[in-house]
């Protein structure tokens, strides 16, 4: 056991006075790129006052760390940190022969720091949402900080009718709600779901802003909120690191075990993990968007704006190369059997590289903040000449659709795009070690995966989604795709049995991504969902309730309701795939009359859905498909008729086919049963067989007795 000394009691107690000060660098930073880019000079006409000007990006500032630090801990908590102390049989034990271990607190002291870091972070993230939200109608409205009626009534209607007072009060409710149960909540299932939770305030935030206006708006959301996602969890993790490091060093200090004197490199493996994914979503992300913005690349150096994005650009470099200085140089050190005598310097210089680390990523928040403020040089306004199509869907109208052109026009969505790559480099790279492990894997589900995934990228960026806002029968060729075709692929993939065959079990009380995986597969609600009523009702209901209540509306004139559509039709086709001809672990599956007798009702009532649009006079969402303007040579209500008709079809030969993929399982499953009857059979000398026309036989024989 290692005794802690005085100077690591030291350094460990003044670690938070030198992380405070690392993030102070980041108000320098804002300072300095304020008076760059004019923010100190007042406006001539409207101005609202220098604390407006100055205490917007402060609060901005203050905001994005406080969101990230909130976040980051609690997902570092559910992930990368022990719950407990030790595994759940000795803590049993401990209770068992030990009064006062009973009445000890089971979790690990490493988890509540990281909650009570979250739960003061969370504080100040509702009170900075709550401030730029005042600032920000201040600085719209051009009028200084009053307490005047006035004042207040326009902050009412800010709230009530802008979208940009609308996005930040939705804000201070979910910092607000994340505040409120971060502190109620220490389940580490609960505090991971409230994680993703909180992870939803990027969606306001990429909603306003720059991204909000201009060209190709769905790829610049979609960029901004997955630049957003990256730069919350890396910046958000290495502070969290820098506030959790006294408690990590007194931790390992007291060790008693090699694994918990371990602790540091193996917090900080998995941080690097995490931060590996999040700096390349990072960098891809910001490049997509700034190619947006940026017209030209003398812009980078002539404008403002392009000067704060190369120091953006620099400053996320160097991040980058201190970070693979940890993954390549000090977590091997760290993580090692026997780390050696040089042990501790490797942990001192760790703690500096977080510190330099934090004090960077300070100023790449701080100059966000700026660049917030900043105006692109690509003009935002909507050109005085748009189109209807334009207004309605910001996008100009396509060429007359034709086969050809649903395979040759694209229009790049980034949100679905990261994940397709993702997914499958994931799936190949799994794929490849569960098959040097010896394990056998066959090649023709990883081509099922990759062949869904290349329909899930044509679907959302691809001609069905070029035609999708614009006409109902694109909009259907997406729907069935997602729903219907796309589902069967990624279900006859297996790739949560192949999770669960690659992934590395846990030694310590932590969870990692298969034990999350098998804790979701044994919930409560994947019970639910994966009941075949439930499936089977989700599944043809959505379609009735989307085409005939408002829902349809919403999902065409606002983004989210448009990614939440797709996301929707995806998973609602993928549970109704995976109950009727799917190989992954399921609570209960059902037996193959009951799949059938699912398959045939859903087939009926979509058949109903599709012939009662088909008849159907009055357009859908009319003020919508009815207004494009387009002259393709066919009406609205025409190709209403036509999307109809393929919703028909598209819905019909995949469940035919899932009927046929059901059909087939079942005899193959009937064989492997009869198989181990014989060779039980073969084992025992047809004992079972004996045993019962011997119980016959006496049957009879007291039948003749009688």
């Amino acid at each position: 056991m290692t005794r802690t000394r005085p100077a690591d009691s030291a350094q460990a107690s003044a670690a938070p006075l030198w992380t405070a000060a690392a993030l102070a660098a980041g108000l320098v930073a804002l300072i300095v790129a304020g008076a760059l880019s004019g923010l100190g000079t007042a406006d001539q006409i409207s101005d609202p006052g220098a604390v407006t000007r100055w205490g917007l990006p402060v609060a901005r500032f203050t905001h994005h760390l406080a969101m990230a630090v909130a976040v980051s801990a609690a997902l570092l908590a559910a992930v990368a940190v022990p719950h407990g102390r030790g595994d759940k049989r000795r803590r049993r034990r401990s209770r068992t022969h030990d009064a006062d271990a009973a009445e000890a607190p089971d979790q690990h002291p490493l988890y509540l720091k990281a909650l009570q870091i979250a739960g003061a972070s969370a504080v100040v993230w509702t009170l900075a949402a709550l401030a730029v939200l005042v600032l920000s109608y201040s600085a719209l409205a051009g009028q200084p900080l009053s307490p005047d009626e006035g004042f207040t009534q326009g902050l009412v209607g800010f709230v009530a009718s802008i979208p940009t007072g609308q996005a930040w009060a939705a804000m201070v409710v979910i910092s607000a709600v994340f505040t409120t149960l971060i502190v109620a909540v220490r389940a580490p299932g609960g505090v991971f779901v409230l994680s993703l939770f909180g992870l939803t305030g990027i969606i306001p935030m990429a909603l306003v802003g720059h991204s909000a206006s201009g060209d190709d708006h769905t790829a610049a959301v979609n960029s901004l909120a997955l630049h957003l996602l990256g730069m919350i969890v890396w910046v958000g993790g290495l502070i969290v690191l820098a506030l959790l490091s006294p408690e990590i060093r007194r931790q390992a200090a007291a060790a008693t075990t090699a694994a918990e004197s371990r602790l540091v490199g193996m917090v900080l493996s998995r941080y690097s993990t995490i931060a590996g994914l999040a700096i390349a979503v990072v960098a891809g992300s910001g490049v997509v968007n700034a190619a947006l913005r940026i017209e030209a690349w003398s812009q980078l150096v002539t404008t403002a704006y392009g000067t704060l994005i190369l120091l953006k650009a620099f400053a996320t470099l160097a991040l980058g190369m201190i970070g693979w200085m940890h993954r390549s140089w000090i977590i091997p050190r760290l993580t090692a059997d026997d780390p050696g005598p040089g042990y501790r310097r490797i942990t001192g210089l760790l703690w500096q590289l977080v510190l330099v680390e934090a004090a960077v990523m300070s100023a790449v928040v701080a100059l966000s903040a700026i660049l917030g403020r900043t105006s692109p040089p690509v003009s935002e306004d909507l050109p005085p000449d748009a189109t209807p199509a334009r207004i309605l869907t910001g996008y100009d109208l396509p060429p007359a659709p034709e086969l050809s052109t649903y395979f040759t026009l694209w229009r790049p969505d980034w949100l679905w795009i990261a994940l397709c790559v993702f997914l499958a480099a994931w799936y190949l790279y799994a794929t490849v070690q569960v098959r040097r492990r010896g394990i056998r894997w066959p090649i023709m589900r990883a081509v099922s995966w990759l062949f869904g995934l290349l329909g899930l990228f044509w679907v959302t960026s691809g001609g069905p989604a070029v035609y999708g806002v614009v006409l109902f029968s694109g909009h259907m060729i997406q729907h069935m795709t997602l729903t219907m075709v796309i589902p069967i692929f990624l279900v006859m993939a297996a790739p949560v049995t192949l999770a669960l065959r690659f992934l590395p079990v846990r030694a310590d009380a932590s969870r990692g991504a298969r034990e999350w995986i098998l804790w979701l597969v044994h919930s409560r609600w994947s019970k639910i969902v994966t009941h075949p009523l439930f499936a089977a009702a989700n599944f043809a209901g959505s379609i009735l309730l989307f085409y005939f209540t408002p829902i349809f509306g919403l999902a065409l004139r606002y983004h989210i309701g448009h990614e939440l559509m797709m996301v929707h039709f995806l998973l609602t086709g993928y549970i109704f795939a995976l109950v009727l001809i799917g190989d992954d672990p399921l609570p209960k599956r059902p037996a193959y009359p009951i799949r059938l007798l699912m398959l045939l009702a859903t087939m009926a009532f979509h058949a109903f859905t599709a012939i009662a649009l088909t008849n159907m006079e009055v357009l859908i969402e009319a003020s919508w498909f009815g207004n494009m303007g387009h002259d393709y040579g066919f009406s609205a209500v025409e190709d209403q008729r036509s999307g109809s008709e393929m919703m028909w079809g598209l819905g019909e030969i995949p469940a035919m086919l899932m009927a046929v993929i059901a059909a087939i399982q079942w005899s193959r499953d009937d064989t492997r049963e009869m198989r181990r009857t014989d060779r039980e059979a073969e084992r025992t000398g047809d004992a079972e067989l004996h045993e019962y026309n011997e119980m016959f036989a006496q049957m009879a024989e007291r039948d003749s007795r009688r």
